[in-house]
């Protein structure tokens, strides 16, 4: 029975999820979020993830060192020097 429900599970369309994923910014969002938790407590999962990144998106790889490198610039910045 498991052998039957495994193989039927494996002839699944993803096809309209990816589409949805692509068409529905949100929902993307959301899928990513879910992986996110899915790997926050397993270290190597998110090193996968990590060189999956860097290797096969690069824009997002530069995207996401943009974002860590200003949140350091703005954490470094003594709170009277904030610009107000």
């Amino acid at each position: 029975m498991k052998k039957e429900d495994s193989q039927q599970q494996n002839q699944l369309d993803f096809e309209p999820f990816y589409e949805a994923l692509e068409d529905e910014p949100k929902l993307l969002e959301e899928a990513l979020e879910i992986l996110l938790d899915m790997v926050e407590l397993e270290p190597n999962s998110i090193k996968k993830i990590a060189l999956y990144i860097k290797e096969d998106s690069r824009n997002l790889y530069n995207e996401i060192t943009k974002l860590y490198k200003s949140s350091q610039n703005q954490s470094n910045t003594p709170s009277c020097c904030g610009g107000h």
